[in-house]
């Protein structure tokens, strides 16, 4: 799946430069400055258009998806990578989706500075899912998640000369303009900052990769996040390793409330996916985790990551600092972590059959979260960790930048 790169300018020098979608670390080339981008919400782009300089364009908003589907259908999980778009508005003779022109054309920022009138999305990304589910014929699952979601509204442009013309093409579409006229403007706006990349504890260079969601301190040992205007601390440890050499890789450990499955200890775990043990005693103390990649890999390994890690459920001392080195980039929210649990329990839980008709009544609500680097030993093609049973191909988690 390919993304697209859209325009902005250097927040200190102004140069223009080009930043891929799945990036937020800006690094200008002219004046050397690092800057991490930040915002709340949604990003919103605009289409290119080769209108006339006259035209009074009209800019109507798309609900743009990309990422990861997983359905539970059938006594079955299903997972797809996606990539879609649908109107955020209904007009007759305005296109139900921009088909690949957000993959194939260059996108930039909308700002509250271009010209034209915006129209105001009436369909809510909710709804717009179960659009995007009807379209792909999952809407007969008993759950679904996405993970790994960048949701976005595009803007694509046209204008009124007579009827409604493209104003990608500047083709006419053939059909009356009055609908879309009537179409409700859009006054909100869109923040959008750069933060620069200094620790706000001691003001040294922070590091990440470009497509990082957290950016470490080496001197005070900690990680960074983008909260709503700055940078916020991210609490973090990881498991030491031997190995001195070792590739850490970020999960998610959650602690959850589950309501309808008996969850919150080991014995609950081992009675619940049916393990080849029998409940000791003392593991009704030992609390139970749920664990998710912290990172973006394909469908299959991304779950078959977070259902190994916890059945393994790991009990390694932590040490609350980052790691020496060998960092993996953080890609995933908590909130995608969240979002996988009911999964992650569906791939264990036994028996599986009926599991359909009680997954609907299974709620999981969160209470805490800590990011946990994880050691593995570095292989010529693969990074392996023994205990847990897990292999993570190094081509696959090149690809899985551009998921």
């Amino acid at each position: 799946m390919t993304g697209f790169s859209v325009e902005l300018q250097c927040p200190q020098c102004g140069a223009p430069a080009e930043l891929e979608e799945t990036e937020r670390l800006f690094d200008c080339p002219f004046c050397r400055v690092k800057s991490f981008l930040v915002g709340k919400s949604f990003f919103r782009y605009a289409l290119p258009h080769s209108a006339p300089e006259d035209a009074d364009l009209i800019w109507v908003p798309y609900w743009h998806f990309r990422g990861m589907t997983f359905s539970f259908i059938d006594d079955d999980i299903q997972s797809r990578v996606g990539d879609a778009s649908i109107a955020a508005v209904q007009a007759p003779g305005v296109p139900e989706s921009l088909g690949l022109r957000s993959q194939a054309l260059k996108l930039r920022f909308l700002t509250d500075k271009e010209p034209g009138r915006r129209i105001s999305p009436h369909l809510s990304f909710k709804n717009a899912t179960g659009a995007f589910q009807e379209r792909n014929e999952t809407a007969k699952a008993a759950h679904q998640c996405h993970i790994g979601e960048r949701v976005s509204l595009i803007y694509a442009p046209f204008y009124v000369d007579g009827q409604l013309f493209d104003g990608v093409l500047n083709r006419p579409l053939g059909v009356d303009a009055d609908a879309i006229a009537a179409l409700e403007g859009d006054s909100s706006t869109q923040e959008i900052r750069f933060v620069p990349t200094l620790c706000p504890n001691c003001g040294r260079d922070l590091q990440g990769e470009a497509g990082t969601l957290a950016l470490g301190c080496r001197n005070c040992n900690v990680l960074w996040q983008a909260g709503g205007r700055d940078l916020e601390r991210l609490p973090a440890a990881h498991i030491p390793s031997g190995e001195e050499d070792a590739a850490y890789l970020p999960f998610w450990r959650v602690r959850a409330d589950v309501s309808g499955a008996p969850l919150s200890s080991y014995a609950d775990l081992v009675r619940t996916a049916n393990l080849p043990k029998a409940p000791q005693p003392e593991w009704e103390e030992i609390p139970f985790h749920f664990w998710s990649p912290a990172f973006k890999s394909a469908p299959q390994s991304f779950l078959r990551l977070g259902h190994n890690m916890t059945l393994s459920q790991p009990r390694d001392p932590l040490s609350k600092t980052l790691p020496p080195q060998n960092i993996h980039p953080v890609s995933l929210p908590v909130a995608e972590a969240v979002e996988s649990l009911k999964m992650t329990l569906a791939a264990f839980i036994r028996p599986r059959k009926k599991l359909a008709s009680r997954l609907p009544l299974i709620h999981i609500r969160p209470k805490r979260a800590l990011l946990v680097y994880v050691p593995f030993k570095q292989g010529p093609h693969e990074l392996i960790h023994q205990a847990y049973k897990l292999t993570v191909n190094r081509n696959m988690l090149k690809l899985s930048k551009t998921l």
